[in-house]
């Protein structure tokens, strides 16, 4: 795996631990899965938008098993840029909503 092929497996396993901690957060149960889109239509009942909001993020869900063994069609630096700004955008747009969410917490504590 190149440094790029790196960018994108990484870029996708933080968008995926991301969208599992705001699942788990709402004790929303899922399977092992990779796949980001079924991950935010499980997300969508609890965080309205977020299908919405993150529609590029499926592109990802390759990157998280077969960009890992040979064969797999190799990732330039522009694709591992756009990669990691998706990763990003999912990361950031999750940690917002764990941010309100636990602030509300707190409130009713």
């Amino acid at each position: 795996m190149s440094s790029f092929e790196g960018v994108s497996f990484h870029a996708q396993q933080a968008a995926e631990k991301a969208l599992k901690a705001l699942l788990i957060q709402h004790q929303v149960e899922f399977d092992r899965m990779h796949n980001l889109e079924a991950l935010l239509r499980l997300a969508e009942p609890v965080a309205p938008g977020i299908s919405t909001d993150l529609a590029g993020a499926p592109w990802l869900t390759p990157f998280a098993v077969t960009a890992r063994y040979p064969g797999a069609e190799p990732v330039d630096r522009d694709h591992a840029a756009s990669h990691l700004a998706l990763g990003r955008a999912v990361v950031e747009a999750v940690a917002r909503r764990l941010r309100a969410n636990l602030a509300e917490g707190s409130e009713r504590s």
